[in-house]
């Protein structure tokens, strides 16, 4: 599924400053493309079980890779904000209508904008002495914890496009 702005609408949109102002621009670009999708998936095939042979209770269905993507990008929004020194402030992780999940996905982009607030622009040197221990084990720095949640939105999106196609839904 391609970005379905014009040209001209690209063209007229404000970005951000610095390499931070940058991955956040496209983070909410990803995650646009992602809503877009999402949003002209039927409500009965939202929460229907998609991929039943999974192991990964997160991606049965659009519904349980919605409310993922969310609690994810709440978690990476989290890092960040133990990195500046922010109290984290993240609704409880839950599973949504379809409606809602689209409303929750954009507030979770705005709770990572307002992480960000004061960090566009941000030296190589900045970036480098950003030190985040994910949990899972891999130590990124601020840069590529965005890039990492940026690509997660990104494979999801795929996800979801795959169970699309599977299911034969016809979107248009």
């Amino acid at each position: 599924m391609r970005d379905s702005r014009s040209a001209v609408e690209c063209m007229q949109r404000t970005f951000r400053s610095g390499n931070i102002g940058a991955l956040m621009d496209e983070y909410e670009r990803a995650a646009g493309v992602l809503k877009h999708l999402v949003e002209a998936i039927p409500e009965d095939k939202f929460v229907e079980i998609l991929d039943s042979a999974t192991r990964d209770a997160d991606c049965r269905s659009v519904q349980t890779i919605m409310a993922h993507v969310v609690g994810a990008g709440y978690a990476y929004a989290d890092y960040l904000r133990e990195l500046f020194s922010i109290r984290p402030d993240r609704p409880s992780p839950q599973a949504f209508s379809h409606r809602e999940s689209l409303a929750r996905l954009d507030e979770m982009l705005a709770y990572t904008v307002q992480t960000l607030e004061g960090k566009w622009i941000m030296s190589d040197a900045e970036i480098t002495a950003s030190v985040i221990h994910s949990r899972w084990g891999v130590t990124y720095d601020a840069e590529q914890l965005l890039e990492h949640a940026i690509v997660h939105v990104l494979r999801h999106r795929r996800q979801v496009e795959k169970l699309i196609a599977s299911a034969n839904l016809n979107l248009s």
